[in-house]
């Protein structure tokens, strides 16, 4: 069976002398005309760009930097610049390690374990927190290979040295890698360091897998082209400046005009049998990637399965489930966060008491009625931060705006940047997340959680979907993803699939992600903290 992809070149398009394509659509072409568009107006491809390499020996660089500052930092700190020995108990027949060259094994050793992690792979850079794990379990696992080699070759080695050294290398790692991924996730913000993508699928799956890869360009993924089976050239994938590349059997073609390398699978549907796997026969090994996105999307890594049976990459993704040992933990997590929390923040409350009662008429709590896991209700606790009449100002204000066709941009939430119903000490309360802390009671009180969906209103439950009541899966939170991913610049449809989304891949690191990022909004708000 043959493997070759045949492709139609054109000439240039009347409708669009600029953009690339590939294909024509088209399978013949008027006597004595060229099938091979002129040189002059063929785009030139980007030389290739192995960014990849170059970052992982940035890392390797970087991460060998660190090591050797902390490890002989270590070693300085706690023996001083002596020639000092480790001591072999009972086997003459080792002498003496200097500490000096325990240290450039340490070295070394460590190098290699996150190599070995994979804690560089290209797969892990950039987002998620795949690369921090793997890093503090390739540390751990190293230092507790030295802790049992040395007890079994009965050397003694200076705890003291390997606990200060264990701890303060994965932090300063850790450290490191998130300023490298700040710097990553800047230059991909503006196309480099990323992944050149050609879309191959339905005119549908393309489109939807082109908007979420331009919504999240952090990912590293910039989507040049597309080829689908109709054939279209001279236009755009819709809604995006994509253009479209020709037929699936153009790919090839595609790849070289646009610089791309890696082609995207979005379906399958529509493309001829074996089409996917000719395509990755032609792709050239270590320099062209092929990635194949399942139609299901927001769903994490954890529950994603691949297993080969009888000969197909089968991709299982296993139901959401939580063990009693999961919630036990979370539970756990939430009520000594919220009891130290409350401690803590004791004087904050008090303050933020007494400046509600004494700058505006009606009570320091506001208490609304919301709904909880299981769709079963609740009093939420918030600081005042509006006027005693904010909920018979609302549907004027919804009115009002209505009239003047201005759109919130939410279809359920109502949002308003400069609500006149906010208080001087509310805006600023609201600004920084401060008219939340009361609902640390109801954290302890086990109507909440610190992270989860947003606790909807009554007459917004009245107006879900179907598929949008999977939210109380879960307790609601004091704060949650869609808090930290754009607050009240989101539109509905990004606040329920964020919410979905952390009900369906919900785990313990993440949460602690979400929290940390919360901790930051509230410090420096943003222009959607309103």
């Amino acid at each position: 069976m043959s493997t070759d992809i045949q492709v139609d070149a054109t000439t240039e398009s009347p409708h669009d002398s600029t953009a690339p394509r590939a294909d024509s659509g088209s399978t013949t072409a008027p006597a004595g005309a060229s099938t091979q568009a002129p040189s002059t107006m063929r785009p030139a491809a980007p030389p290739f760009n192995d960014w990849r390499r170059r970052f992982q020996r940035r890392l390797v660089v970087s991460d060998l930097l660190v090591l050797t500052w902390v490890v002989f930092g270590t070693q300085i700190a706690w023996f001083g610049l002596g020639n000092v020995q480790l001591a072999i108990r009972d086997d003459a027949r080792i002498s003496d390690i200097s500490y000096w060259v325990f240290s450039v094994i340490l070295v070394v050793a460590w190098l290699g374990a996150l190599s070995w992690s994979d804690s560089r792979s290209i797969r892990v850079l950039g987002s998620g927190s795949n690369e921090y794990l793997r890093i503090v379990d390739a540390s751990v696992r190293l230092f507790g290979v030295i802790a049992i080699v040395a007890f079994l070759t009965k050397v003694d080695v200076a705890r003291g040295f390997l606990l200060i050294s264990l701890p303060v290398g994965v932090v300063v790692l850790l450290w490191t890698r998130w300023l490298w991924r700040q710097w990553l996730i800047m230059k991909r913000k503006s196309g480099q360091f990323s992944a050149r993508v050609l879309l191959v699928g339905s005119e549908e799956s393309v489109a939807q897998i082109a908007r979420e890869l331009i919504r999240t360009p952090s990912a590293g993924y910039h989507v040049v082209g597309a080829c689908t089976p109709t054939g279209k050239i001279a236009d755009f994938v819709p809604g995006t400046t994509i253009p479209m590349m020709g037929s699936v059997n153009a790919v090839e073609r595609a790849m070289e005009l646009t610089g791309a390398d890696t082609v995207a699978v979005t379906s399958t549907d529509e493309l001829p049998p074996d089409k996917v796997k000719q395509i990755s026969w032609n792709l050239q090994a270590g320099r062209q990637h092929l990635v194949l996105a399942p139609s299901i999307v927001d769903i994490a890594g954890p529950r994603l399965h691949t297993r080969p049976v009888a000969g197909l990459p089968l991709i299982h993704v296993e139901t959401p489930r939580f063990s009693k040992g999961q919630l036990f933990l979370k539970r756990s997590v939430d009520v000594t966060a919220s009891a130290v929390g409350l401690l803590l923040l004791s004087p904050v409350l008090a303050f933020l008491a007494m400046s509600i009662r004494l700058s505006s008429e009606g009570p320091v709590l506001f208490r609304q009625v919301r709904i909880g896991r299981g769709g079963r209700e609740f009093t939420m606790l918030k600081f005042r931060s509006m006027v005693t009449n904010a909920e018979e100002l609302l549907e004027k204000l919804q009115r009002q705006r209505a009239e003047q066709g201005i759109d919130s941009g939410n279809e359920v939430l109502f949002k308003m940047k400069n609500d006149p119903r906010v208080t001087p000490i509310g805006r600023i309360m609201r600004k920084y997340s401060l008219d939340e802390l009361p609902q640390l009671f109801n954290v302890i009180g086990g109507s909440m959680s610190l992270v989860g969906p947003r606790p909807p209103l009554p007459v917004e439950v009245a107006q879900y979907a179907s598929h949008v009541h999977r939210r109380f899966l879960v307790k609601p939170g004091i704060t949650g993803l869609w808090q930290v991913s754009g607050r009240s610049t989101l539109s509905w449809g990004e606040t329920v699939r964020l919410d979905l989304s952390y009900v369906e891949n919900w785990s313990l690191i993440g949460d602690l992600a979400i929290l940390f990022k919360t901790a930051r909004a509230a410090i420096v708000p943003g222009e959607s903290a309103h």
